[in-house]
C-alpha cells in the first residue's frame, strides 16, 4: 500500500488533534486496520502524547512534535521501562509513533529524523507454543463434554476444530458469516489487512461445522454470524478463551494453551509432517516467512527433547 501522498497546504492538518484525526482515518481508509487495531495504535499514541504534556510542562502541539530531541524519545522509553510496560509492549509502541510521524513527514506536516534514530527495546525471539497432537485431539473432545447445551457443545467442537484444522485466527473464525461454510474442500478467509486467503478444510472440519448448524437454535441467512454466543449475537473471542480455559483445567494444560495456540499447534504439526514452509505461510497468511519460520524452532525443540530422553548416551 502507497504511503500518504503530500497534500495542498489548505488540506493539510494544522492541529494536533486534527493530524491525529487524519491519520486514524488514514489507517482505517488507506491501510484498511481493523477497527480494534485502530483503537490499539491510538491507545498507544495517546501514551506518548499524554507522556509529552508532563515532560514538556503544557499539551504538545505540531510544532513541539517537530522539534523533539533524541533525548526526549530515549526518556519516554526510560518511562516505560520505570513503569513496568512489556518489552513487546513498548516496541509497538515505538512502531506507532514511528509510524505517526512518518504519516506526518509525507503528508508534508512536519519532518522529525530523530524518531527514527532511536533503537528499540530488544525483544527476544519467542517460539510459538504448540499442544501436542494428543492434547490437541483431547481438547477438541473435551469443549464437547464441558458446554452447558448440546448445541452450544456442537459449535465450540466446530470452531476448535476449525482453528486446529485449517489455522485460522480467532477473530478470523469468528468473523465468517453463514454464507462462507465451506461447500466443497476449500474456505475463504479474510485475515490481516483484508486480505484473503484459501484454505482447505478437512471431511471432519467440515462436518463438524455442519452438525453444530443443524443443532444450532438461530437460523440465519447468508450474511448472519456464523459462530452465534447463547442469546443469538455473534460469538465474541472472551467466549471462546473462557472456553479453552475450561478445556485446559479438566485437561491439566498449561496457560499457554489457548485459542492461539490451535493455530500454532495447526502450523506445527503441519511441519513435523513433512509440509513445505511456504506452503504453510500461505495456509497461515503470513506476509513474511520469516514470521513462519518460527516453527522450524518448535519442531527442532521438539526433535531435541525426543533425543534427550531416548538415546542411551543420555540416560
Amino acid at each position: 500500500m502507497a504511503e500518504p501522498a503530500g497534500l495542498a497546504a489548505a488540506d493539510r492538518p494544522s492541529t494536533l488533534t486534527g493530524a491525529v484525526r487524519a491519520w486514524r482515518d488514514w489507517l482505517a481508509s488507506e491501510k484498511r486496520a481493523s477497527a480494534h487495531t485502530i483503537d490499539a495504535y491510538e491507545r498507544d499514541l495517546e501514551v506518548f502524547l499524554d507522556f509529552l504534556q508532563g515532560h514538556l510542562g503544557e499539551v504538545p502541539e505540531i510544532a513541539d512534535l517537530a522539534a523533539l530531541k533524541p533525548a526526549d524519545f530515549r526518556a519516554w522509553l526510560a518511562r516505560r521501562a520505570g513503569g513496568g510496560y512489556a518489552k513487546t509492549s513498548t516496541a509497538r509502541a515505538l512502531s506507532v509513533v514511528r509510524g505517526f510521524f512518518r504519516f506526518l513527514e509525507r503528508r508534508e506536516v512536519l519532518s522529525n529524523a530523530a524518531i527514527f534514530a532511536i533503537r528499540g527495546p530488544r525483544i527476544p525471539a519467542s517460539v510459538p507454543k504448540a499442544l501436542t497432537v494428543g492434547e490437541a485431539a483431547d481438547t477438541l473432545q473435551s469443549v464437547g463434554e464441558l458446554a452447558s447445551e448440546p448445541w452450544i457443545a456442537a459449535r465450540d467442537v466446530a470452531l476448535v476444530s476449525l482453528l486446529y484444522g485449517a489455522g485460522l485466527r480467532i477473530g478470523e473464525a469468528l468473523s465468517l458469516n453463514c454464507g462462507d461454510v465451506p461447500k466443497g474442500d476449500t474456505l475463504s478467509v479474510t485475515g490481516k489487512g483484508n486480505k484473503q486467503r484459501i484454505v482447505p478444510i478437512l471431511p471432519a472440519v467440515r462436518s463438524a461445522i455442519e452438525d453444530y448448524l443443524a443443532r444450532c437454535p438461530y437460523k440465519g441467512g447468508p450474511d448472519d454470524p456464523l459462530f452465534l454466543g447463547a442469546r443469538g449475537k455473534r460469538l465474541q473471542a472472551g467466549v471462546a478463551q473462557r472456553t479453552m480455559r475450561h478445556a485446559r483445567g479438566w485437561l491439566a494444560l498449561p496457560e499457554s494453551a489457548t485459542p492461539h495456540a490451535l493455530r500454532h499447534s495447526f502450523a506445527t504439526h503441519l511441519l513435523a509432517g513433512g509440509g513445505d514452509l511456504r506452503a504453510i505461510q500461505e495456509l497461515l497468511g503470513h506476509a513474511s516467512l520469516a514470521t513462519t519460520q518460527r516453527y522450524t524452532s518448535v519442531d527442532a525443540e521438539r526433535l531435541m527433547d525426543v533425543h534427550r530422553r531416548a538415546h542411551p548416551r543420555d540416560r
